[in-house]
């Protein structure tokens, strides 16, 4: 069974397949129309939803937007379900619907309900907001008609106001019966063909049961299978429920990052402790997705280019697996075995990437090349840690996705650089000429081999002249004590 809120009905479903779509269900179960598919992938924003969850101790709600396009059923257990028609009060807009009216924010309308979800997930979430944060929240919607420019200013001037209207009046209310959903029937959640469990011994036996099923956390990318190449799978066996794999814990040494945390989750602490990262976090797609795209499904999916499989092998993680009676670690350098495999086995999952902190000779940096700014995937991912003593070059760890069938490093660029002095012009063209030949790319619709391998040269000297002005090589290191 997967119970949750509609608004303030609660709901209950214990027939719905296992790749229905929260989009499908709005609109073919529920007969709603105003969520929209525009994309079937998660990157117009037309089908935009929100979700309301309660914190820990239920002592408030926090308000998240979904892609329901690419989002299925076992996303929205024990949380509350608001789509656009739930805003307005019988005659009377909600102030971000009629923010939109007064700014003239919509034109065609069809982007629209999806722009008004965002701006109310945004007007229930900031009390004080600026332009960057209207931006990033709106991040994930596309509009043909308007150029941005009234919507971007409706958003700043309703969040300017406390946020007042009936979902903050029954919050209350609402955490009551989302308090009431989560102690009832845990023994039974899920449908017969989406597998929900609760820990790792339950989720063990359901792998177990059903060897053929696949593992899904924030179906970003799994969901594209039924939404574009229209496939249909029988069995899912989800992670949403694994509250142990929700957990970011530190060490004296380390950042250790459950594998189901929604990436937007864990930047807070991501970037507290490696804040060069901030391209590839806040690039990571669009808002939405990070909302609900999970860092073990970026490493478990292997795409050669994810995101954030370049940083974790420039940053030497580890890859901890288990399989519900013991647990291993994997060094992410070994996780990446071909084109979309790991070494996972069989009855193995993800549990936690576990990354080490950057010493004082250490220098980071991230950088993400792509046709679009946000919301897009990267033709070329370069990460560099370079270890630099007194000016001379002690190791070179690299990272880098869209040149090869894996997320890749580079030991001939470690063997080349090691023992030279890092000021030396002759460093740069060394470490460009090492990476013009380092790989074989493709060419695609995103970028040739050519460019590929030329932007790759080209952010080594990058790398290099942004670190020039500081000769003794030290970089800003966390107290971890």
């Amino acid at each position: 069974m997967i119970r949750f809120l509609i608004n303030q009905e609660s709901v209950e479903i214990d027939d719905a397949r296992a790749d229905l779509t929260l989009l499908q269900f709005i609109r073919e179960y529920k007969h709603k129309t105003g969520t929209k598919e525009g994309c079937a992938s998660g990157d117009c924003g037309a089908c935009t939803v929100v979700v309301a969850e309660p914190n820990a101790d239920f002592s408030s709600l926090h308000y998240r937007t979904l892609n329901s396009c690419i989002t299925l059923m076992s996303a929205v257990h024990g949380k509350q379900l608001i789509f656009v028609e739930h805003l307005s009060d019988g005659n009377t807009l909600h102030p971000v619907q009629q923010a939109l009216v007064d700014y003239h924010g919509s034109q065609c309308g069809f982007c629209t309900p999806g722009f008004i979800m965002s701006m109310f997930a945004l007007y229930h979430t900031a009390s004080t907001v600026n332009r960057d944060d209207v931006l990033n929240a709106l991040s994930g919607n596309l509009c043909r008609c308007t150029g941005y420019r009234p919507i971007i200013d409706a958003t700043l001037a309703v969040c300017e106001q406390q946020a007042d209207d009936a979902f903050s009046r029954n919050t209350a209310s609402t955490l009551g019966m989302l308090r009431t959903i989560s102690t009832e029937g845990n023994d039974t959640v899920g449908t017969k063909n989406l597998i929900m469990p609760r820990d790792r011994k339950s989720l063990a036996k359901a792998i177990k049961d059903n060897p053929t099923a696949m593992l899904v956390s924030g179906s970003t990318d799994l969901s594209l299978t039924f939404t574009q190449q229209l496939k249909n799978i029988d069995t899912l066996i989800s992670l949403s429920n694994m509250e142990e794999l929700k957990v970011c814990t530190t060490t004296s040494h380390s950042l250790i990052i459950g594998a189901a945390n929604p990436i937007k989750d864990i930047t807070p602490a991501l970037l507290e402790h490696f804040p060069q990262l901030a391209e590839l976090v806040t690039r990571f797609a669009s808002l939405p997705i990070r909302n609900q795209a999970t860092l073990g499904g970026n490493v478990a999916n292997a795409s050669p280019i994810g995101d954030m499989p370049p940083a974790l092998i420039a940053l030497n993680a580890t890859i901890m697996v288990d399989n519900g009676v013991q647990e291993r670690a994997i060094p992410v350098s070994e996780f990446f075995v071909g084109y979309r495999e790991t070494a996972l086995k069989t009855d193995e999952w993800i549990a936690a990437i576990e990354i080490p902190f950057l010493n004082t000779h250490q220098r980071l940096a991230a950088y993400k090349i792509s046709k679009r700014f946000e919301d897009d995937i990267s033709a070329v991912c370069a990460v560099f840690n370079v270890t630099i003593n007194e000016g001379i070059i002690e190791h070179v760890d690299a990272g880098f996705g869209g040149v090869a069938a894996t997320p890749a490093s580079c030991k001939s660029l470690h063997d080349a650089l090691v023992g030279k002095a890092f000021t030396n012009k002759a460093c740069v063209e060394l470490g460009k000429a090492v990476l013009m030949n380092a790989f074989t790319p493709i060419d695609d619709v995103r970028a040739t081999a050519e460019y590929r391998k030329t932007v790759l040269a080209n952010l080594w000297h990058r790398f290099w002249l942004e670190n020039q002005s500081d000769t003794t090589m030290t970089t800003r290191v966390v107290n971890h004590a």
